[in-house]
């Protein structure tokens, strides 16, 4: 990829972060060296990560380097979702409406709420006995 039409950007989800860079080429996708198909190896997390490329129909035309590190594989199928997103409205300004109204340009915010003292859990309490 030359650096002169690289466009780079960060994605996020839960505890997961995601680095792409992404320039128009041939639908080559790695992720953390290794292809996306193998890295993300069920077809559900997949389609999750390459859901902007689907909306914007752009499969066949980026190359993306993608980095991604922390969570699990749920959250980073997010975040690389999230990256790509804001990755292609750099390139292509006309693509934010397609890409916001699909959803993806919006960081989702949910994560693990923390566990309280005095109590087993975030939300559960333990059993009251009032004798």
């Amino acid at each position: 990829m030359s650096e002169s039409e690289l466009f780079v950007s960060v994605g996020r989800r839960k505890t997961s972060v995601a680095r792409v860079r992404l320039a128009k080429g041939s639908g080559k996708l790695t992720v953390n060296d290794k292809p996306l198909n193998e890295y993300c190896y069920t077809e559900q997390l997949a389609n999750l990560a390459l859901r902007p490329l689907q909306t914007v129909d752009m499969l066949t035309s980026v190359d993306a380097d993608i980095n991604v590190k922390g969570g699990g594989p749920v959250g980073q199928a997010g975040a690389i979702s999230h990256g790509l997103a804001r990755s292609l409205e750099k390139m292509d300004s006309t693509l934010r409406s397609a890409l916001k109204k699909a959803g993806l340009i919006t960081r989702d915010p949910r994560a693990k709420e923390r566990k309280k003292s005095g109590q087993p859990g975030a939300r559960k309490h333990f059993q009251f006995l009032k004798r």
